[in-house]
């Protein structure tokens, strides 16, 4: 049986909203790369490289790609055998826990739309 924590569920949802405000997935960037080496037209290349680097410096500074981070939609996929512990109510105010955290790290704060 696994047991999930309130305290690890939150603490997983604000680090993913964290991750993810900084960091492209790897597989957009190589796409970019090749879109750059391939691209033609002048302007069109100087745009990739300014995204590539936004992108660079966004994750070396761990600072919001974009300055309006979205609304968040949270996907659970929960098994059957689970053990709650610790939660002072249900698990969708856990996760909006989670986003309200994640949201206001003092580090890295995100602006909602």
């Amino acid at each position: 049986m696994t047991t999930l924590r309130y305290n690890d569920l939150v603490d997983s949802v604000a680090g993913a909203l964290q991750y993810i405000s900084y960091y492209h997935p790897a597989d957009y960037i190589a796409h970019l790369a090749r879109a750059y080496a391939a691209e033609q037209s002048p302007a069109a290349k100087d745009a990739i490289a300014q995204i590539l680097t936004n992108s660079k410096m966004c994750a070396e500074g761990k600072r919001p790609i974009c300055q309006d981070t979205g609304i968040v939609n949270v996907f659970l996929k929960i098994g059957m055998d689970v053990r709650w512990e610790g939660f002072p109510a249900g698990v969708e105010d856990a996760v909006n826990d989670g986003v309200r955290k994640g949201y206001l790290d003092p580090d890295n704060t995100l602006r909602a739309s």
